[in-house]
């Protein structure tokens, strides 16, 4: 973090502390943010069997996955309405917003009487909750990306634009981490009755603390001094940048939700893996990233974003299959799994808010990031767990493969039509 917040003085007139306060306070909660969304992946089967009708637990799974898919539903919702209020009052106050969303569904999850209590309503008032937490992340993505990309040194934006995705990393190593602690720590039995309660009940307390610092962040200097130099994009250039930021989102997403958060369920489920070598495995594989993302971001700096990119959409398409391949029962496997499947991750996500924020003009870079971002993630992202489990029901996994791959090589074309955009000056881009 210390080398994130060092750099040549800016122009802009934010101070070494401000830039440092503000990049913490959008770190940290952005973590929270994303645990509050991946925890309720992690624990999909204690949900299953406290809050749906377990006569047929097959239906109750997939239908967990429903409301997770369902949950993406209103991301672009939300990434159109705080896209605009951030374009509007600005990057700040909007991560003020989205992070009581996020902290206050988590919340209701986690005192939610289940289905022996109150019924069918159980599901409802989740699927209700998982909307509105939707809301709230599609509203992050559009201020973060964009908050970050902004206050960043621009011989250093590849490297700060890498703390965004640390901090997805270190939410999801939150809730992969809890979990392995409670699957050791209590029976199945208690995790089924009240265990699974204890992370989404930790997510809204947190939240709290993530709400007191970015109230005391700063304003993006870009964003205040944006009319000075905004001139009007013609339609087709946003509708050119907007498509690529779709094609690359999509399978990012695509990679993400089935390799990396879903990946410790799939092998339990699908492999007969035991619970606490899944936990531990993804869990020690996800930490490893933690210390390559900076090392992505810092190349990008000194290559092109272009290059990055291309790492992570033609090596995704290479490995697809082998990634897939290589997990059956036992815990090194998924390691190995996890492992290749987030290194390649790592390279496009430590540049992703550097490159889709160099894309866009400041006067439209929050509403356009959270449409084509939220949209692609909906569409694509929040629907590849649950079409995965239905492939696999039907012992067609090799074609969710494919998918994965023909994703990963529209991406990489993508990035290699987009121009190099390292190094520019964001008031360039308007």
């Amino acid at each position: 973090m210390a080398e994130l917040a060092a750099g040549p003085a800016r122009r802009d007139g934010m101070d070494a502390r401000a830039r440092r306060k503000s990049l913490l306070a959008s770190v940290l909660g952005n973590a929270l943010e994303w645990y509050d969304w991946n925890v309720y992946a992690v624990f999909a089967a204690y949900l299953a069997s406290a809050l749906f009708d377990q006569a047929d637990r097959v239906s109750a799974l997939l239908s967990t996955f429903a409301v997770f898919a369902v949950g993406f539903v209103t991301r672009p919702l939300g990434g159109v309405v705080f896209g605009l209020l951030t374009d509007r009052i600005g990057r700040r106050g909007v991560l003020v917003a989205t992070m009581i969303t996020t902290a206050g569904a988590s919340l209701v999850v986690g005192v939610l009487p289940g289905y022996a209590h109150i019924g069918t309503w159980s599901s409802v008032i989740l699927l209700a909750a998982r909307l509105v937490q939707g809301m709230g992340h599609g509203g992050e993505s559009s201020a973060s990306y964009a908050y970050v990309a902004e206050i960043a040194p621009r011989e250093r934006r590849g490297l700060w634009s890498s703390s965004v995705f640390m901090s997805v990393s270190v939410g999801t190593l939150l809730a992969t981490g809890l979990g392995t602690v409670l699957t050791a720590a209590l029976t199945s039995q208690e995790l089924a009755d009240w265990g699974w309660r204890v992370p989404f009940l930790a997510g809204g307390v947190l939240g709290l603390f993530a709400l007191y610092l970015r109230r005391n962040a700063e304003e993006s200097e870009v964003f205040k001094e944006a009319p000075a130099h905004a001139r009007p994009w013609p339609r087709a250039r946003l509708f050119g940048a907007g498509l690529r930021i779709v094609a690359i989102s999509a399978a990012i997403g695509v990679m993400y939700y089935s390799w990396i958060v879903f990946g410790v369920g799939n092998a339990v489920s699908r492999h007969g893996m035991s619970s606490s070598s899944a936990f531990a495995a993804g869990f020690v594989a996800q930490s490893a990233v933690l210390f390559v993302l900076p090392l992505w971001g810092r190349l990008s700096d000194r290559i092109g974003r272009k290059p990055v990119v291309l790492v992570f959409a033609l090596g995704s398409a290479v490995l697809a299959f082998p990634i897939t391949a290589v997990v059956t029962d036992q815990g090194w496997t998924l390691f190995v799994s996890e492992f290749a499947a987030a290194l390649l991750w790592a390279a496009v996500a430590a540049v992703y808010p550097a490159v889709v924020s160099e894309l866009l003009p400041t006067a439209s870079r929050g509403t356009g990031i959270g449409i084509a971002s939220s949209l692609s993630n909906a569409v694509f992202g929040g629907t590849a767990p649950y079409v995965g489990e239905l492939f696999d029901t039907w012992h067609l996994s090799w074609m969710f493969t494919c998918y994965i791959i023909v994703l990963c090589l529209i991406a990489a074309l993508a990035a290699a039509t987009m121009k190099e955009t390292r190094g520019i000056e964001l008031s360039a881009v308007d």
